[in-house]
């Protein structure tokens, strides 16, 4: 039998310590490589150039808005049905951007995929018209790639979630509209997460008011908030307050692609936040009001319907990832 060597001494303790430093570094390693901490509020990014997202809590709210918020916002009858019946909606955690996908992080994903365009619509006059030299790196107003990305279409919105999909091998797409409002509401249950008054949006959303009247041509007889936001067409993601999930610029800025299909009611929604994948698809549903937007706009139950492939320079998105 061979005789087994015996450390003693400074020896012995000299080996205890470099065992003790690489079973440190073995762990640091596998630290590293685990996910954060998932608790409610976390934020954290998949990759250097990745969105931001922030964990959003479980929980049960009622989607719609009530009927008196109807009334006394004034909204037309074609829009009045839209976001009824009020219902129930259980909401599992999910992740959320903290913001708008910027213009920034757009063009990376342009720049890995050849992702091309072929114009964007842009107010002319009196009507919506395409213009074939506007896109996503100029739409029409200045921005820099702290903005959000406009000019964007249903379609674009989805191919840059898979390709964050493929990026970081995490599950990323789309809110669902279900999703979406729970997230703008952040647990609120006025007709904006600040309170009722339109007139008090300038501290919290980018959207119409005396900057846009002041800035963009036209818009001197617009319907307005009463307050300045100070920019007249996008502002730089997170320059206003965040509601209470930590979510910035979910009303405002730009409209915001969601996952489900159009439906011009609530009439038969799923009651458990999934998307819904009935109804008119070639429309999909877009929420939260953009910088050209009233403050009837601005509001987490106003939504309408776009064309899955239409760019039009006052929509963008921002991407959730499923926990």
């Amino acid at each position: 039998m061979k005789p087994q060597k015996i450390m003693c001494g400074d020896n012995a303790m000299k080996w205890v310590l470099i065992s003790v430093a690489m079973l440190v570094a073995v762990q640091s390693v596998a630290s590293a490589q685990v996910p954060p901490d998932r608790a409610a509020g976390t934020v954290f990014k998949d990759c250097v150039d990745c969105p931001e997202m922030v964990v959003i809590p479980a929980g049960r709210f009622d989607m719609g808005a009530a009927p008196d918020e109807e009334q006394r916002e004034a909204l037309p009858d074609e829009f009045r049905n839209r976001s009824q019946p009020r219902h129930a909606v259980n909401v599992k955690s999910f992740s959320a951007g903290k913001f708008e996908v910027t213009r920034g992080q757009y063009r990376a994903f342009a720049a890995a995929t050849g992702r091309g365009s072929d114009g964007c619509f842009v107010w002319r006059v009196a009507e919506f018209e395409k213009d074939p030299s506007k896109d996503w790196s100029n739409p029409g107003y200045a921005q820099e790639d702290t903005h959000p990305v406009a000019c964007v279409s249903w379609d674009d919105a989805s191919a840059y979630a898979r390709w964050l999909s493929q990026k970081t091998g995490r599950d990323y797409r789309l809110l669902t509209e279900a999703e979406w409002e729970y997230a703008a509401r952040a647990g609120t249950t006025t007709a904006r997460f600040w309170g009722d008054d339109g007139n008090m949006s300038c501290g919290y959303a980018n959207g119409a008011d005396r900057a846009t009247a002041a800035q963009v041509p036209g818009a001197g007889n617009w319907d307005i908030a009463k307050c300045d936001d100070r920019y007249g067409y996008t502002a730089p993601v997170g320059s206003y307050r965040a509601n209470a999930f930590g979510l910035y610029d979910m009303l405002g800025n730009l409209w915001e692609w969601t996952q489900d299909c159009w439906n011009g009611n609530y009439s038969g929604a799923p009651m458990d936040g999934s998307a819904w994948a009935a109804g008119d698809c070639y429309l999909r549903a877009v929420r939260g009001g953009s910088w050209e937007d009233p403050p009837l706009g601005l509001r987490p139950a106003y939504r309408v319907g776009s064309p899955t492939v239409i760019r039009v320079y006052i929509r963008g998105f921002r991407v959730a990832r499923t926990e």
